[in-house]
């Protein structure tokens, strides 16, 4: 017990003894690889939209990584010799590695860090806290079956039947808060080991709960269902959703409002009414933007 607080508060010392996390504007589009799930897999081309409108048409993408349900460890044991995003860190010259990881934390996300930091100081490692899939928080699904975790909380196997729209804020909040929880703490201590912010958080789940809530309210425009968010069960994102998500990414990534910029064709052939399209764009940037600079550990603060 003393040991454990020994370290938080050593932690606590050293991310302060590092001062803040930048806030200003990224001045120039970055260069970018992406590790990631099938979360993701939509987004590529909308930040490369959203970036250049946004005034990145410099902005890169040197490389994509995708593995279905995957942890962040199963991209680091991809072979060295075939492993393009420790190609790009070692290179030095990747400004940020895009990284989404379901459930909880795994040694993968330390080891990427490590490797970019010690290859370029300035490097962004950005982490998306994501939506839980089925709606249920069970870290055991892609091991094979349910099996509770020593000293964690019972975790619910993933139902018979999901019902998206039955859930309310209360709940989707009540069920992520150990997960996103869980996340931060990982982030904290990566950050305190390196002695620097080097892995930030893309908080895309807090933004699709807030998302949600407006829909039960019935102040999303376009959308009438929480179930319009999400192309099957385990909870692929649908257009409305991609975009949200997008935009967190671009905030963290350039630490800049995406409120104002055009709406995107994705969400322009997304089928809402073309009076509508509009307003929900804007509603996706505010939201995007309220859960991005909210985040202590996103990087961004509101100007």
């Amino acid at each position: 017990m003393k040991a454990r607080l020994l370290f938080t508060v050593l932690c606590v010392v050293i991310l302060s003894s590092c001062g803040p996390a930048p806030t200003e504007p990224v001045t120039k589009g970055q260069t970018i690889f992406a590790s990631h799930h099938s979360l993701y897999s939509a987004i590529p081309p909308i930040l490369t939209e959203v970036a250049k409108a946004g005034g990145y048409p410099d902005q890169v993408t040197v490389g994509d990584d995708m593995i279905g349900g995957s942890k962040a460890i199963q991209h680091w044991d991809i072979p060295d010799a075939t492993n393009q995003a420790k190609i790009a860190l070692t290179a030095g010259k990747l400004d940020v590695l895009n990284l989404t990881v379901l459930y909880l934390p795994d040694d993968g996300v330390e080891k990427f860090a490590q490797l970019g930091f010690a290859h370029n100081p300035n490097v962004r490692i950005l982490m998306m806290e994501p939506w839980l899939p089925w709606d249920v928080y069970n870290p055991n699904t892609y091991d094979g079956g349910y099996k509770p975790i020593p000293g964690e909380p019972a975790f619910m196997p993933r139902p018979a039947k999901v019902d998206h729209n039955a859930a309310t804020v209360d709940g989707l909040l009540k069920m992520h808060d150990y997960f996103f929880r869980t996340w931060d703490a990982k982030v904290n201590a990566i950050n305190a080991e390196l002695g620097k912010p080097v892995v930030f958080v893309v908080p895309a789940g807090q933004a699709e709960i807030a998302l949600r809530g407006k829909i039960i309210a019935g102040q999303a425009p376009g959308l009438k269902t929480q179930e319009s968010l999400f192309a099957d069960e385990l909870g692929h994102p649908q257009p409305p959703l991609q975009v949200l998500e997008t935009y967190c990414w671009y905030a963290t990534i350039y630490r800049k409002s995406p409120v104002g910029l055009p709406v995107p064709s994705t969400l322009a052939n997304a089928g809402i009414p073309a009076d509508q399209v509009g307003p929900l764009n804007t509603l996706l940037q505010q939201l995007a933007w309220d859960a991005v600079t909210h985040h202590p550990l996103s990087g961004v603060r509101a100007q």
